[in-house]
């Protein structure tokens, strides 16, 4: 294969990895800040996401040990890790719950 041929062929792939990404219209809950409209975004393909809105912190949840994910948020810059482990509640909205806190993040 020509080098010339292969540059179609690696835009094309550069596409789809950033359409994956993209962000798209939610409706967010946090015990925080209560219900908003927000940003989700798939961070990776093992379930990872993050939660944006303006006037209100990012919020990620990693996942971490197969069933629990570790949540982060965004201060103003400063990405602060929150205490104990997120597990899945279930039901028809993706909402997560704090083991040591009983905070929630969700995202429909």
């Amino acid at each position: 294969m020509r080098a010339g041929s292969r540059l179609p062929f690696a835009v094309a792939i550069l596409c789809v990895v950033a359409s994956a990404a993209e962000a798209r219209p939610a409706r967010c809950f946090t015990s925080d800040d209560g219900a908003y409209p927000c940003d989700f975004q798939a961070t990776d393909r093992d379930g990872s996401f993050a939660i944006a809105a303006p006037g209100k912190p990012t919020y990620r949840l990693n996942m971490g040990e197969p069933g629990y994910a570790f949540g982060f948020v965004d201060l103003g810059g400063r990405n602060v890790a929150l205490p104990g482990r997120y597990r899945p509640l279930g039901g028809p909205r993706g909402c997560w719950a704090n083991d040591d806190t009983g905070t929630k993040i969700c995202a429909e």
